[in-house]
């Protein structure tokens, strides 16, 4: 007789919970989303990126893919906000760097559907979704006004007006400037933007920090435990000696009795 070999046997077919199954269609939807507009992507591309039906896909969420997409988009925000969380050990203005290089690694992973949701004007853009992106700006800079030793509301700790304006400012050109950069071709290398970044926020805090009292106190606070090899330190370096070229703009010290 001629020996056969034995068939493997087959794979045990496990069925996904109701936490699993969402769970593996958002991540299907948020690779499509990442990479195309959100008005480019259809259910049956979910479907298939995802291996199953377009019946299951409205099955977990009936509202099609508008629901889809807020709730990739409520993931993609939750995952947003982590890259702004960074334990308070170190100067500050390293700190602020390491959150920006997981900021723009996101933003590279995620580059046409950063672009076409900070931009707007999809069809599948609503209040919610505003909603949503709001609350990633407002946790973030929340987030850098904690390494400036300062929290949200009022109290001692609590950020006044003026610095509250200007770290949210911050964020909005860390926006602008990301998107720039996408459209630059990703150009200059993220380390290079990441520092000049980190450059912005310094400049604005000297800047506020003249005519804010609360400011400058945070600023004092700062400078004590940077280092000089840090980003403050090389900025520093830096800006001075261009400061001192404008010294012909103070006024004069009045002439000695």
């Amino acid at each position: 007789m001629t020996s056969t070999a034995a068939a493997p046997p087959p794979r045990a077919y496990r069925r996904l919970s109701v936490e699993e199954r969402r769970a593996q269609l958002l991540v299907a939807a948020l690779g499509l989303f990442a990479h195309r507009a959100p008005d480019d992507v259809s259910l049956d591309e979910v479907a298939v990126a995802a291996g199953v039906s377009r019946p299951l896909v409205y099955r977990y969420f009936p509202g099609g893919r508008q629901q889809l997409y807020e709730a990739a988009l409520g993931s993609a925000a939750d995952e947003l906000k982590l890259c702004f969380t960074e334990p308070p050990v170190g100067p500050p203005t390293e700190r602020v760097a390491r959150v920006l290089d997981r900021y723009l690694r996101f933003v590279d992973e995620h580059d046409t559907g950063f672009s076409a949701l900070l931009r707007g004007g999809s069809v599948v853009e609503t209040s919610r979704t505003t909603t949503i992106v709001d609350g990633v700006r407002r946790a973030a800079a929340e987030e850098i006004l904690s390494h400036l030793g300062r929290i949200g509301g009022t109290g001692p700790r609590g950020a006044g007006p003026r610095l509250r304006m200007m770290v949210r400012s911050w964020i909005a050109a860390v926006e602008a400037a990301s998107l720039i950069w996408l459209d630059e071709g990703k150009q200059p290398p993220a380390a290079e933007l990441r520092g000049w970044l980190v450059d912005q926020l310094i400049a604005l805090l000297a800047a506020t920090a003249a005519t804010d009292e609360e400011t400058a106190s945070v600023v004092r606070d700062l400078l004590a435990l940077e280092s000089s090899d840090g980003p403050a330190g090389r900025l520093a370096e830096l800006v001075i000696p261009v400061v001192a070229e404008a010294a012909h703009l103070l006024p004069h010290a009045p002439a000695a009795d």
